[in-house]
């Protein structure tokens, strides 16, 4: 079949179904509220155009499972502007490209070398995979109590020492906007011809600006998950999955695709990944240069007020920090005396605002394309507040580090389905895991299925529930119990399988 040639002006998949809603046909499929007939309060308050594209797979709508038209036109525009190969529309959000990047490269008992501080929805997809993490050690900055990016000499020892690694997954740019030498660590794995996968969960701006790291498909990635409605104005779920040359089969990723995503998908948020590519071809770069002039602006600002630390350029010079992305505004506020749980709580009841995140001693201030300087002087003028109510300065609450990766003893898929009890979490020291817990946002796991839960992990717990952080991954979710193994379980790995051996 010919290929149709579109410019990036068009909206093939958005047409499409305005189209469809314009023409009269009288629908006798799902959706049941039938273009909003069925379900007047909806429809008023979604507006009646939303209601009439709210429709599922059809000639003229395409399919997302097998996309050949309309859907196939605007993943072709998405990839011809991220300069991929292929890209994918995702309405289950990243999470589903992060378990589907892994799947596209593990089978069971295969390994993929992974940063400790990658999402849980990674921890998920090697749950699925039934792959083995090998975790390495992201640089840790003490200062401010966060897990950085990875070396590349960090890679190199870890491909060394596991030259059987089916992938290399990385974070470009972590939540708290530090990238990787992402080319270079790319560059190492390819020589190993082991392809590069990486959670671009706020980089959808990166590719419009070089004052911001570099992407991750023009550092030479394989496969990327990218969050459109993070950063690309796109709706909330929407994300996009981006793929280019030959260690990865684009067969095999629509096959893992296919299984990890709905077949149901929302012709709504696939419409706003089509209308935002749009914005994004067209003024992507006067958009993402405004954003980040309104954070240099807001940075120094904030940088004035006594009592704030604002992460910046000055840790480039440490292993681990390529670059940084300005436009995560990470706020230390130890010397105010308080935790950055607490401040996000005065911001959001006193001032309404509402932070990215917050953890012990940050919060993060999350500037896009939406913003203006009228936004942040708010927070400009909260923070300065806040300050000056703060008799007592340099109080540091807490010192205690994140602790150290557990020891992991059995594979996180065999942890997750084998025999369990329920333990207070406070007396499962010397237990294997088999759930996660993670503080959310940002959603890093402390302990993963298979992993020794450490007086270390159970201290660092507590204090993160004394401060009312949000907790998660137990099926308790006070987070006070976890379930354990009943069995003591050992990995024992050759060079044919993996087997356990209950002892």
């Amino acid at each position: 079949m010919k290929k149709l040639q579109l410019e990036q002006k068009e909206t093939p998949l958005f047409t499409a179904l305005m189209n469809y809603a314009e023409e009269g046909t009288i629908p006798f499929h799902v959706p049941g509220h039938k273009q909003g007939r069925g379900n007047k309060e909806l429809e008023q308050i979604l507006g009646s155009t939303c209601m009439k594209i709210d429709l599922t797979c059809l000639e003229d709508t395409d399919n997302i499972c097998n996309p050949v038209s309309v859907i196939k036109q605007a993943q072709d525009l998405a990839a011809q502007l991220y300069g991929a190969d292929n890209a994918y529309f995702l309405v289950n959000g990243t999470t589903c490209g992060i378990q589907t990047m892994i799947m596209s490269v593990c089978k069971p008992g295969d390994k993929i070398i992974i940063p400790r501080n990658a999402h849980k929805s990674a921890i998920g997809g090697i749950v699925i995979s039934g792959a083995e993490p090998i975790y390495i050690n992201p640089e840790i900055d003490e200062d401010f109590g966060i897990a950085m990016g990875v070396s590349p000499a960090t890679i190199l020892k870890a491909l060394e020492e596991h030259p059987d690694a089916k992938g290399v997954f990385m974070i470009n740019p972590t939540y708290y906007g530090i990238a990787s030498d992402l080319k270079a660590i790319v560059d190492i794995a390819h020589t190993y011809d082991i392809p590069v996968i990486v959670d671009e969960a706020h980089g959808a701006h990166l590719r419009f600006s070089n004052k911001v790291p570099l992407s991750a498909i023009e550092a030479g990635a394989d496969l990327v998950a990218s969050s459109t409605h993070k950063l690309g104005g796109s709706l909330t779920q929407s994300s996009l999955l981006l793929h280019q040359g030959s260690l990865i089969s684009p067969q095999r990723v629509k096959a893992a695709l296919n299984i990890t995503q709905t077949t149901s998908p929302s012709y709504i948020l696939m419409a706003s990944l089509d209308i935002a590519r749009k914005q994004l071809a067209e003024k992507g770069t006067e958009l993402v240069e405004n954003s980040y002039n309104l954070a240099l602006w807001a940075r120094e600002k904030l940088a004035k007020i006594e009592g704030l630390h604002l992460l910046d350029e000055k840790v480039l010079n440490k292993p681990g920090s390529f670059a940084i992305d300005p436009t995560k505004i990470v706020i230390n506020v130890r010397a105010l005396g308080l935790s950055g749980y607490e401040v996000e709580k005065i911001l959001r009841k006193k001032y309404h605002l509402q932070m990215e995140l917050s953890d012990l001693f940050n919060i993060i201030a999350l500037v896009s394309i939406g913003d203006s300087q009228e936004t942040l002087q708010c927070l400009i003028n909260a923070m300065e507040e806040i300050s000056k109510a703060q008799i007592i300065k340099n109080v540091v609450k807490y010192t205690i580090p994140v602790p150290t990766i557990p020891e992991s003893v059995v594979l996180p898929r065999n942890a997750f389905y084998g025999d369990t009890k329920v333990l207070p979490l406070n007396e499962a020291e010397g237990e294997i895991s088999a759930e996660i817990i993670m503080v959310y946002p940002p959603g890093i796991p402390i302990v993963c299925p298979g992993e020794r839960i450490t007086k270390e992990i159970i201290d660092y717990v507590n204090i993160l529930r004394n401060e009312d952080a949000e907790l998660q991954g137990t099926e308790d979710l006070e987070v006070k119990n976890i379930k354990v193994l009943t069995n003591r379980l050992v990995l024992l790995q050759n060079h044919e399988n993996i087997a356990e051996q209950a002892i």
